[in-house]
């Protein structure tokens, strides 16, 4: 097997790509892109890098270990730097593919047609997720936090865990005096961007800051991706931060209020919320850019939820590199594809919709004329 995942954190192991890989063999796409595992496909060999998205890591681990067994010649390379690194990279022409938790704005457009020409980007929604807003206070099981209370606390207002206004959450907890320090991204992060996107939205009263990558917020904490925010989180009591839920093992995971409820992170829940959310509009053809509804009052979806992409170009100047692109995001997409991701990373698989949709794109990957 000579399909690898190169990270900066960790690798695929044998067990897992060999697990996935056979899983992925006797598998088809039912959307027929060159990725399906079926018999008389084209075999490819090359090389295919991407970098971006560091709450994508684990899915591609899953990715790139159940692609190695419908094209065994390809090794696919993925830089986890954050969703701005990989947004960076890409449109200067120094990765194939990005791995991005929220889409291109229109500076960014502007400069992805610069680099893949008239026929412009796709941007597929690949991975969904849930953010949890993480905490490590000893002796507190179980936190209910409501929108405003979110907001305060990562804005600086609510200090203490025993404030009156986490109390009022959680009337029936004891609650210490402990200081609260919030433990945010230090890099460009597209979860950071969804976080922020779920703060200005839902808690617009106390979160007067506009939707970012970069933490907008001077003081607290700051972790370098995913990894770092749940490394000073464990590292510290009393601290809270915002992470891709499936790597939230260890720590507790606070209810966030929706409606007259609280609900918890889950990938089900997550999925609901991005059913009921609409594509950007104005966009090229093939950019299915999503805009989440993060004030929604169901008690089945959960708001905080970043939905994160594949950003690549339509056309390649190379026939071998459009070859490649298209089998690896046709077999990310496919329900095996989705299905390695949700046991890698335990993401919620994108609807039948969404592949349908995603699946005009793969199809229309080429080689400029």
């Amino acid at each position: 097997m000579t399909q690898r995942l190169t990270t900066r954190a960790t690798t695929v192991t044998v067990a897992l790509a060999g697990a996935l890989a056979l899983a992925a063999c006797g598998a088809s796409n039912e959307g027929g892109s060159a990725a399906a595992g079926t018999s008389g496909e084209k075999q490819l060999e090359g090389t295919l890098n991407g970098a971006g998205s560091s709450a994508q890591q684990a899915a591609m681990q899953g990715w790139t270990a159940g692609f190695s067994g419908v094209q065994s010649g390809v090794t696919v390379n993925y830089d986890p730097v954050g969703s701005g690194g990989g947004r960076e990279q890409f449109l200067a022409g120094g990765v194939d593919f990005a791995g991005s938790d929220s889409p291109l704005d229109d500076d960014e457009l502007a400069k992805a047609k610069q680099r893949c020409g008239d026929a412009g980007v796709f941007e597929l929604p690949n991975y969904i997720s849930a953010i949890a807003v993480v905490y490590n206070l000893p002796g507190v099981d179980e936190l209910n936090l409501k929108p405003a209370t979110v907001a305060g606390i990562f804005h600086g207002d609510i200090t203490t865990w025993n404030d009156p206004a986490i109390a009022a959450d959680n009337p029936d907890a004891k609650l210490p005096a402990t200081k609260i320090t919030p433990v945010h991204r230090s890099d460009d992060s597209g979860t950071t961007k969804n976080f922020t996107d779920y703060l200005s939205k839902a808690a617009g009263d106390v979160w007067t800051d506009e939707a970012d990558g970069v933490w907008p917020l001077k003081g607290g904490e700051a972790g370098n991706g995913t990894s770092g925010v749940i490394s000073a989180v464990k590292g510290g009591e009393g601290t809270v931060g915002y992470a891709d839920e499936s790597q939230a093992d260890g720590l507790g995971i606070a209810k966030v209020g929706v409606g007259e409820e609280f609900v918890k992170p889950s990938p089900e829940a997550a999925a609901k919320v991005v059913e009921g959310s609409t594509v950007k509009s104005g966009r090229g053809d093939y950019d299915f850019a999503y805009d989440i509804n993060r004030q929604t009052t169901s008690a089945d979806e959960y708001p905080i939820v970043l939905v994160s992409y594949h950003i690549g170009c339509v056309q390649y100047d190379k026939q071998a590199t459009a070859d490649l692109v298209k089998a690896f995001e046709g077999y990310v997409i496919s329900k095996e594809g989705q299905s390695a991701a949700s046991d890698a990373a335990g993401s919620a698989p994108i609807s039948d919709t969404l592949r349908e949709q995603s699946q005009k794109a793969v199809d229309a990957i080429a080689v400029a004329g």
